[in-house]
């Protein structure tokens, strides 16, 4: 490792895009600090400490969200315009065959852009509304003007940070977006670990020593399960033009054990989190059904048992469904037969599809289950130590890890060609 830095300095250019890119994490975290004037900062802490929902939705902001910050809503609404598009290029036919082109790509990722304002107002509205209703006092009479002002400001704070994303995405040395959300993920670290010594005392070692031991198994699994995948065995035939013979090559079609990512995290925590905010805005309703309705939609969301289930439901779900749509067997087998190629022992055609769907089937089930295991591991920490600072972030211990792989792939691939261009 020492080695690859070394390289890395030496590169001019390479070491000028690492500075660039830690110089643009840096301005992240200095706009993350940039309270909008007029909330009570103790009180928001206070408030969301005690909500399990929104304190999931501040560790995905790097604690922006609580700080009440400029950039408080992170590129979340970004992340939503992009997974609508994704979906929408799925069932629309036009948008499907615009992906396959660049120019197509490029106007895609345009609208992509200009969704994120719409959604970045209106879930920064939600949110305000959502704490001028709470009883902690956050926020206080605020005028029309007060409210369209923060409105504006939130939004451009998105804006700004998606901007910046993509100025860090063309360095190519890392998904700009992915490193958003590892700097806010780890920027929480120094935290947690000043609250684990705040509150340590002898009778916890054990169980500090044996959350370490599972961190580190756990940083170990998610590598394997993000690196794992089975080879499937392809042999293409043999084929004589003129005087010469083409084919005959042996190589293999790669299907990961995780292929959908952390996708079905996201859509499962979008699923979990939208019944208790919606119940969130009628809590305090005229009508007392309504608002028995909500305090009980509120309560059994925050039941562990309950929201650790659906939790665990909803990933498992989502990772099958997520394989599917982005997985196409059929499509696939007809590539191998126009190109002569087959695997062996399975018949091209209908029947290569369908050995590739029961395989990739068998092999998805193990990535779900994996990711179904790594969303509720913070659960189950929190039930086996009973400490709360002593919860492993499994999803962001996944994101985390992901990242850093995505990058360090990156980079090397940034050396080995320096090395060609050198020889």
């Amino acid at each position: 490792m020492l080695n690859k830095l070394v390289q890395i300095w030496k590169a001019k250019d390479l070491r000028n895009s690492v500075l660039y890119v830690l110089t643009m994490l840096v301005i992240f975290r200095l706009a993350a600090h940039i309270p909008i004037p007029g909330v009570d900062i103790a009180a928001l802490k206070e408030f969301f400490s005690s909500n399990q929902i929104l304190g999931l939705l501040n560790i995905f902001s790097g604690g922006s969200m609580e700080n009440f910050s400029i950039v408080m809503m992170g590129i979340a609404p970004y992340i939503t315009a992009s997974i609508i598009f994704q979906l929408l290029a799925m069932i629309v036919p036009k948008l499907e065959e615009m992906q396959k082109e660049e120019a197509g790509r490029q106007k895609i990722n345009m609208w992509t852009r200009l969704a994120t304002v719409p959604l970045a107002a209106l879930q920064s509205y939600s949110m305000i509304t959502l704490l001028r209703r709470s009883s902690a006092g956050i926020l206080g009479d605020i005028s029309f003007f007060d409210l369209f002002a923060m409105i504006v400001t939130i939004t451009a704070g998105t804006i700004f940070l998606m901007w910046i994303g993509e100025l860090i995405s063309e360095k190519k040395i890392g998904n700009g977006i992915s490193l958003l959300i590892f700097a806010g993920i780890v920027a929480s670290l120094p935290q947690a670990v000043q609250q684990i010594l705040a509150t340590f005392d002898l009778s916890q070692l054990f169980t500090l020593i044996g959350f370490i031991v599972i961190a580190l198994i756990t940083v170990v699994g998610v590598v394997i399960i993000t690196e794992g995948q089975r080879n499937i065995p392809v042999q293409y035939a043999r084929q004589i033009r003129g005087h010469r013979m083409y084919g005959g090559t042996s190589t293999h079609l790669p299907l990961r054990v995780n292929m959908a990512g952390v996708i079905p995290i996201i859509f499962a925590i979008s699923v979990v989190l939208f019944p208790p905010m919606i119940a969130q805005f009628f809590i305090h309703a005229k009508s007392a059904w309504i608002a028995k309705a909500s305090e009980w939609t509120i309560s059994i969301f925050q039941n562990q048992l309950f929201y650790g289930i659906i939790y665990f439901l909803l990933v498992f779900a989502f990772t099958y469904f997520y394989t599917e749509v982005i997985f196409h067997p059929a499509q696939i087998a007809e590539n191998l037969q126009k190109q002569g190629g087959f695997i062996p022992g399975i018949r091209p055609g209908r029947h290569t599809s369908e050995y590739l769907a029961n395989t990739t089937h068998k092999i998805i089930f193990a990535g779900a289950l994996f990711l179904g295991t790594i969303a509720i591991l913070p659960l189950i920490m929190r039930y086996f130590t009973g400490m709360e600072s002593l919860a492993v972030g499994g999803t962001s211990l996944l994101i985390v890890v992901a990242v850093v792989i995505e990058t360090v792939k990156q980079v090397e691939s940034q050396l080995t060609m320096r090395e060609y261009e050198g020889m």
